[in-house]
């Protein structure tokens, strides 16, 4: 064993073990091992520096963009309000009317918006006709993932992969090429919630008891929930030694975690992220942090979501559907042909798309910085390296080698599955653009000594890579509604595991179908 695959082992299994402790965020986690590997001399620092650049980092940051001025047109919160039942109706009427227009919706929009601004709308709506709000958040961040495979701008971890594959010299996939396969994981496991969440979801757990009666003796402070973002400065301290109060005007009064409500000894609690903090506040505090990334969500039991003129909204749509409409049309090859000097790809049109939100000021241009989730982008851009680093110091081959001695009896379809356990237990663990970054150099390696085309394993590490449905910590979505649900661990595993376990089965059974090797 050479000093770089040793080198290269080891410092991978420091990241991972970063990573699933939680030591920091994974873009400085992925980027103090870059730093590693260019001292090591296993990356130059144009092979450290080439993600930065990567097309696909690039139309993720611009897709933060879009998805923000969709969102502050106020279109997503008149949606999902006209899919509500007003009358009290069951929990699987409800879900029908929802489920499947919110994946629709998650598969051209970030994921997070998507639930922030649709989690605390429909748990006021729960209570209101008097059904428990917990079969339906952990179903709500479940459908905006279904929803996110099927199209290449449905999550960032497929643009990842895309971008790998134009690195690796292949051909990227196009708009709705996922979808061949992701429509029918997210029909199955739409299906599946139809069926199961009633039944493995649980009732709603009740807050800590005197909480409205303290309202009453605060006056005109209410109640507001807070669900701590990685960016709140007082993650890892004590309330005693972080002064809430003093830092946002707004006092303390229960915190969530983990299906617990912690009432008593506050102030010597650790504040998480994830966490979800109910506060006693007055009416400017929802104003003053609203757009602050310090907290992923804010729910006073208002309407808190910007609500423009129809015109702004429909402006806002209509840039989407001509987005969505050119990146597909300008795939094909007469297309092609006629603009033969200009790309019209996705990079293309989400680039006209955010110039035009900017300048229609759909989005506030001079606070565009702020939507954007660099710590996402860092990660992405450090995953092109590592995975560069894989190759040049052999590891991938290595891996790969023994990874198909294991199964060498067994042809490519067990190696398939092979990589998208590797790939799912990764993105439970750890998150899934590095998760993907750590398959992917297998993947091609795999199909190369094995002689096969390496496009099946390219689409199931997409698949896999976010298919994290088993832990609230693989998936942000997941961690902002086990706050405001009050969810345990437990029910994630009990939900999650065996949607988990369909996605496997169907991405093994038809991607060879739809890719033969």
């Amino acid at each position: 064993m050479t000093f770089e695959i040793l080198f290269m082992l080891l410092t991978l299994s420091g990241m991972v073990l970063a990573l699933v402790l939680d030591k920091m965020r994974p873009g400085m986690v992925l980027f103090s091992v870059v730093v590693l590997l260019l001292c090591a001399g296993i990356l130059s620092p144009k092979e450290m520096l080439e993600g930065f650049s990567n097309k696909g980092m690039i139309t993720v940051a611009m897709l933060f963009l879009v998805s923000e001025g969709i969102r502050q047109s106020g279109a997503l919160g008149q949606i999902i309000k006209k899919l509500l039942p007003r009358k009290k109706t069951t929990v699987f009427k409800a879900q029908l009317r929802m489920l499947p227009m919110i994946s629709f919706i998650s598969a051209f929009l970030n994921n997070t918006p998507v639930v922030v601004i649709f989690a605390p709308i429909i748990k006021r709506w729960a209570e209101s006709v008097q059904l428990p709000a917990t079969k339906f958040l952990i179903p709500l961040s479940y459908v905006t993932i279904l929803g996110g495979i099927c199209t290449l701008i449905g999550t960032s971890t497929n643009l990842v992969v895309h971008g790998m594959i134009l690195e690796a010299g292949y051909e990227g996939f196009t708009m709705f090429e996922l979808g061949k396969v992701g429509i029918f994981i997210a029909v199955a496991g739409i299906i599946y919630l139809f069926a199961f969440s009633s039944k493995l979801l649980p009732d709603a757990r009740a807050d800590s008891a005197g909480l409205g009666e303290e309202q009453e003796e605060y006056g005109n402070l209410h109640r507001v929930e807070a669900v701590l973002g990685a960016r709140f400065p007082g993650i890892n301290k004590k309330l005693e030694t972080f002064n809430f109060r003093r830092h946002y005007g707004a006092e303390v009064k229960e915190i969530k975690r983990g299906g617990q409500s912690i009432v008593r000894n506050l102030e010597n609690e650790y504040f998480r992220e994830g966490d979800t903090l109910v506060l006693m506040a007055d009416d400017s505090f929802v104003q003053t942090w609203g757009e602050s990334s310090v907290f992923v969500l804010l729910a006073n039991g208002h309407d808190t979501e910007p609500v423009p003129g129809k015109g702004k909204r429909w402006f806002a749509l209509l840039l989407l559907i001509l987005m969505i409409t050119g990146a597909t049309v300008g795939e094909l090859p007469v297309m092609k042909e006629v603009f033969s000097g200009i790309k019209l790809d996705m990079f293309f049109f989400v680039s006209v798309t955010t110039v035009v939100m900017a300048w229609a000021k759909i989005f506030p241009a001079r606070k565009y910085t702020k939507y954007i989730s660099w710590d996402i982008l860092i990660t992405i851009a450090c995953a092109f390296a590592i995975s560069k680093a894989m190759v040049n110091s052999g590891v991938a081959d290595v891996v790969a080698h023994y990874i198909i001695e294991m199964s060498e009896h067994y042809g490519p379809h067990v190696l398939l599955a092979v990589v998208f356990i590797i790939t799912n237990l990764f993105t439970e663990l750890i998150t899934n653009n590095a998760a993907a970054a750590l398959a992917f150099p297998l993947a091609l390696s795999i199909s190369a000594q094995m002689g096969v085309s390496p496009i099946p394993f390219f689409v199931v590490i997409c698949m896999a890579a976010s298919a994290s449905f088993s832990t609230p910590i693989g998936y942000q979505t997941n961690l902002i509604v086990q706050g405001i649900g009050n969810y345990k661990f437990t029910d994630f595993v009990r939900i999650g595991l065996p949607l988990n376990i369909i996605t496997f089965l169907i991405s093994i059974i038809l991607i060879p179908l739809i890719w033969p090797f």
